[in-house]
């Protein structure tokens, strides 16, 4: 019972967190740009994240980079012959290898969180910009805020694997795409 528990509060501040809006964007603008581009990649992508693309919050990377992370070093221990031996080494290799996967995940989404710092800079509607106050600051505050959010939900997953029930990483996607269902559905039958 205090597993379940523990998982159901953790998922619970996974979703808070899809709510907090990044700092510097305007909401309404931010709107219009979504309403306009649900389908494709970045309804797909908002899907998995739980919804926290469409309102860029804090988690709008969800925890996409550590599993591209953890497949890159999957594909790594069967090429690189320092990774190999590291996996056959039990325990202490793969806290090597889970150390790596961890940086991985940081160089992932501070590149990524880059790029969307810098695709939101670029879009305005109707000559009004989504980004209230564009710039370096604006860049450097989205890359920390978003990196961070992918490195807190990596550490949410460890906790739910370690304290709760399942896989975290797959509790945490599942709970995202979970969360989005109800709307999905209604659109579905629109």
């Amino acid at each position: 019972r205090n597993r379940i528990l523990f998982t159901i509060f953790i998922l619970a501040v996974y979703r808070f967190g899809t709510f907090v809006p990044l700092p510097g964007i305007d909401p309404e603008q931010l709107k219009v740009m979504m309403e306009g581009n649900q389908k494709g990649l970045l309804g797909m992508f908002n899907v998995f994240a739980g919804g926290a693309v469409s309102r860029m919050a804090i988690f709008a990377l969800g925890i996409m980079p550590y599993i591209s992370s953890s497949i890159i070093m999957t594909l790594m221990t069967s090429v690189v012959p320092h990774f190999e031996q590291l996996k056959k080494e039990g325990e202490r290799g793969r806290r090597k290898i889970t150390q790596y996967t961890r940086m991985g995940t940081v160089f992932l989404a501070v590149f990524q969180s880059y790029g969307i710092s810098i695709a939101l800079q670029s879009q305005s509607g109707g000559g009004v910009a989504l980004v209230t106050n564009p710039g370096l600051t604006f860049s450097f505050v989205t890359v920390v805020t978003l990196t961070t959010g992918t490195l807190f939900l990596m550490w949410l997953g460890e906790q739910i694997t370690a304290r709760g029930i399942g896989n975290g990483t797959s509790m945490i996607i599942y709970a995202g795409i979970v969360a989005n269902l109800p709307q999905s559905a209604l659109k579905t039958l629109e």
